[in-house]
């Protein structure tokens, strides 16, 4: 029920006429409120209807933040040479081809790989004699006198080798792992006589073995890659590097900075890159007079939680060295083309909240936002803002959302300083505007 005090809220929250006006108009009003509450008072009237009617929605005048992608990346490829890289795991960053050629220059042509050779040699061996894993030790292989032999033979061609003392045995993942991490000529050529009974025998497996592999522009003539007809083109070189990590034994002897075995005793792999930026194989290969070159593979941390498997090759470099460089140079920029993209900071003003009744207050960031993008990736930001239910001083009523490649983020978004209710004086007159 409308109340006289209801009557006098109103007398006092009506405008005053300035004094020089005169009584009419004070009569004419106070006649109209009278008019009003008795009208329209009684049970549930007018004056409880417009005091508990649903306000009209705020205004808001919103600014969506600006959210500007980062620098395109860089990718450091040589001038000359041939280099490939491919990335596995970063498919929603880099996009679906980047297991393919994400980076490459100098073409696909074939080239001579001198001894990532042995990486095929290694894996020829363990199809026909397979290990149980990294651990296992596998058959003993005894070396004849030819194969001792064969330290003077490679020593003539300059060619890296490794002690092997008359009656050696040693079993065949050391023997393997000899050949591998210093790149001994002389282990190379032993394992696969080991294995398939004379040199020729072996260039026959694995000229068979490449093809069942599908590394049809690759090709063997024999276990060392010291003759140049050993050749294969980088994307043959990144396929085999991936079948070569998907093999337990070899991924893990190629990834081992140094060895001690029986007869050679304590030898040190050739990939002085192991370690650095993730680096954790495959095989180096030179021929000298600009022939050098290095497989690899790196598990490579960007900052978006899993890290980046990249398989990749460098043929043709000038020196050892250049070709470290060139391929740490690689990695690093793949690496500095992802950062962080600040996109606001808690406090910033993104716009205003007014209402038909005159009140109003600032919209701002509730908190600090970030993403980690690659590259020049577009950010997308959507603003979503709801009415107030208390009209206070950090409510929330609304959320910014950006979006970059695979990666989202949020803020919400809320009011700072008050908003006033409207007066009952406003709402009984304005009913049009009430819900």
């Amino acid at each position: 029920m409308s109340t006289l005090a209801d009557f006098h809220s109103l007398l006092d929250e009506a405008p005053r006429e300035p004094q020089g006006n005169g009584r009419a108009g004070r009569i004419a009003l106070i006649v109209f409120l009278v008019f009003t509450f008795l009208v329209l008072g009684g049970a549930g009237g007018y004056v409880w209807w417009a005091s508990a009617a649903a306000l009209p929605a705020p205004t808001v005048t919103s600014q969506t933040p600006i959210a500007s992608a980062g620098p395109a990346a860089s990718l450091a490829l040589p001038a000359d040479g041939e280099m490939l890289m491919s990335v596995e795991g970063g498919e929603d960053y880099l996009g679906p081809d980047a297991a393919g050629a994400f980076a490459s220059s100098g073409g696909d042509d074939a080239r001579p790989i001198a001894s990532i050779a042995k990486l095929v040699t290694a894996l020829v061996v363990l199809d026909a004699h397979p290990l149980d894993g990294p651990g296992d030790p596998g058959p003993t292989i005894a070396f004849t006198e030819a194969d001792t032999d064969l330290y003077d033979q490679f020593y003539v061609q300059d060619a890296v080798i490794a002690s092997m003392p008359d009656g050696l045995t040693m079993s065949l993942h050391d023997s393997l792992a000899t050949m591998l991490v210093p790149s001994a000529a002389n282990y190379a050529v032993a394992n696969a006589r080991w294995a398939f009974g004379s040199e020729g025998a072996y260039v026959q497996a694995a000229r068979s073995w490449l093809s069942a592999n599908g590394l049809n522009d690759t090709r063997i003539v024999d276990a060392t890659g010291i003759d140049e007809r050993n050749t294969s083109t980088p994307s043959d070189l990144v396929a085999l590097g991936r079948i070569a990590a998907a093999n337990p034994v070899v991924a893990a002897i190629v990834q081992t900075p140094w060895i001690t075995v029986r007869g050679p005793g304590t030898v040190t792999n050739t990939n002085d890159l192991l370690g650095t930026l993730g680096i954790t194989g495959m095989k180096t290969g030179n021929l000298g007079d600009g022939t050098f070159n290095l497989l690899f593979t790196s598990t490579l941390d960007v900052g978006i939680g899993a890290p980046l498997d990249i398989t990749g090759v460098r043929l043709s470099g000038a020196t050892h060295d250049s070709t470290d460089e060139d391929v740490a140079r690689l990695l690093q920029s793949l690496r500095d083309g992802f950062h962080d993209i600040t996109l606001g900071a808690a406090g910033d003003d993104i716009g205003t909240i007014s209402t038909p009744w005159g009140s109003g207050a600032s919209l701002v960031l509730a908190k600090n936002a970030a993403l980690r993008t690659w590259s020049d990736t577009p950010i997308a930001v959507n603003l979503d803002t709801s009415t107030p239910q208390e009209y206070a001083d950090g409510e929330v009523v609304g959320t910014v959302t950006w979006t970059a490649g695979p990666q989202t983020t949020a803020s919400e978004v809320k009011i700072k300083g008050a908003i006033e209710e409207p007066t009952l004086w406003w709402r009984l007159t304005h009913p049009n505007e009430l819900g």
